[in-house]
């Protein structure tokens, strides 16, 4: 890790002082599989504190979190946990899938990143912001730039001080020099905002 935070503050003057004042790199990797996976399609268009409730529910009534088990739910317990009707079909969408064999959960990490963004976006509702999470927390990618993220762009607007939110295309291309470490950048970047808003 000392490579990336050298590279980046040599390349990034403004995200160096963030990089000092943050200090280490404490970076959470979350556990790889199908747990992790729902859990992106959970926590889509919510904050974090309800998509933990309903994570939280879902593991309390089901056990634990599987294909085989989101597949022998009824829709009225996943709604009572909280799901939407459209989450519960992605789920189990991605479960059926899962045990199907059209999606080999072991085989993403020996793919390359645009290949495991194909494979998890045939999903149904997994978009390129999704996969490119799971790239970055579950299968550790250090060059990743989920520059749809609305958290990053606003973090890139109040570092940068920029007098707009930046647009996805603003955020890549801010994002070339920090190859190939974006994902450490995204997370410094991540946790200024969080510093920045909330002290």
């Amino acid at each position: 890790m000392e490579d990336a935070l050298h590279h980046l503050c040599h390349v990034d003057p403004t995200l160096a002082r963030w990089i000092e004042q943050i200090g280490p790199y404490t970076f959470q990797r979350q556990p790889h599989g199908f747990a992790t996976l729902a859990y992106a399609i959970i926590s889509q268009q919510l904050s974090l504190a309800a998509a933990r409730t309903i994570r939280d529910r879902l593991i309390e009534r089901l056990g634990i979190l599987d294909p085989e088990t989101i597949l022998a739910a009824d829709e009225a317990l996943l709604r009572a946990a909280g799901l939407s009707a459209r989450k519960s079909s992605y789920l189990r969408d991605l479960a059926e899938r899962v045990i199907r064999g059209q999606l080999d959960l072991d085989q993403l990490p020996t793919l390359d990143d645009e290949a495991v963004i194909a494979a998890l976006t045939a999903v149904k509702g997994i978009g390129r912001w999704t996969a490119e999470i799971y790239l970055m927390f579950a299968l550790e990618r250090l060059d990743v730039l989920p520059a749809a993220d609305l958290g990053l762009r606003d973090a890139v607007r109040l570092i940068y001080d920029l007098p707009h939110l930046p647009t996805s295309p603003e955020v890549r291309m801010l994002g070339e020099r920090w190859r190939p470490y974006r994902s450490v950048a995204c997370w410094y970047l991540w946790q200024a905002r969080r510093m920045i808003l909330h002290g």
